[in-house]
């Protein structure tokens, strides 16, 4: 048996505790994560600004040579107009980040103390809308993708959330595609329509051209990418390993992902599938980065 990798140890609940004792030490890592190199606006990117008494507000006068523009180490944040502490941003953002399969917002509520689901649910949304990963590098060396569904059976179903016309009706599950790099990274896409030229679309965006091999599973979509190094196995004959060549790496992914819904969220409703699936991605990609929290920051 291969050795697995050992686990990167992140941030515990005691050593959350010790780093952010009070709001101003909260201030204080914001303000040295999204500004490293010194504070600048967030308008114009003006790095010639003047510091007010306050100690965490500034004022830039290249915006607005009159009256100045006056902003906050929240400005242009996702905690930006939130009656919520930095702490508590910061304890929600660390739970999510440090829960393999997700937690809910239930959750959420029960373990801060929230009045509101709504509160938990609205904190949960905006820290997976600053998880969402952009301008990411192409996948190289072997690369693995596939596509699953998400939702439960139209038999489960309202008859009004069914999709319509009986036995032979379309399904009313989402379609999500994905790509991964082995030992490397993953993407995830959710589509609306899993056809021929979307999931191509989706391997010429994502899968370098360069990729030592490109496998995937017998889909006829995929049969015309003869621009790469293509390789199949045939699932619906028992075919899972030929070689090198199989799924089962971006299958394990989308297995972490459905166990996150069906035992964390229980219910994931399509049109904020993306975020979920930004999520479950993020934490993917940083599973071996000590410092997944401060890598979270910096892009809220």
């Amino acid at each position: 048996m291969a050795n697995r990798p050992k686990p990167v140890p992140q941030m515990t609940i005691v050593q959350f505790e010790a780093m952010f004792p009070h709001e101003e030490a909260c201030r204080a890592y914001l303000i040295a994560r999204r500004w490293p190199d010194g504070v600048n606006c967030p308008r114009c990117g003006n790095t010639e600004v003047t510091a007010l008494a306050s100690g965490f507000h500034w004022q830039c006068y290249e915006c607005a040579p009159d009256t100045s523009y006056r902003f906050s180490h929240l400005a242009g944040t996702i905690f930006e107009n939130t009656n919520k502490p930095l702490r508590d941003w910061y304890r929600v953002a660390h739970t999510m980040l440090t829960s393999k399969k997700g937690v809910s917002a239930l959750q959420i509520m029960r373990t801060m103390g929230f009045g509101s689901y709504k509160t938990a649910w609205y904190m949960c949304h905006r820290i997976r809308v600053a998880l969402v990963e952009n301008d990411m590098d192409k996948l190289g060396g072997i690369v693995e993708v596939d596509e699953t569904w998400i939702g439960g059976k139209d038999k489960n179903k309202h008859v009004s959330k069914r999709g319509k016309g009986g036995k032979h009706a379309p399904s009313t599950k989402t379609p999500v595609v994905g790509a991964v790099q082995r030992k490397g990274n993953v993407v995830a896409r959710v589509l609306q329509f899993v056809s021929k030229a979307d999931l191509q679309a989706f391997v010429h965006e994502t899968v370098s051209h360069k990729v030592s091999l490109l496998a995937t599973d017998e889909n006829p979509a995929y049969k015309s990418l003869t621009d790469y190094p293509h390789k199949t196995v045939n699932h619906s004959a028992r075919q899972y390993v030929v070689g090198a060549v199989h799924t089962n790496t971006i299958e394990g992914f989308w297995s972490i992902f459905k166990r996150g819904v069906v035992g964390s969220y229980h219910k994931v409703s399509a049109k904020y599938l993306p975020l979920y699936v930004a999520e479950f991605q993020f934490r993917y990609n940083n599973r071996m980065n000590e410092d997944i929290f401060g890598t979270a920051i910096e892009g809220c």
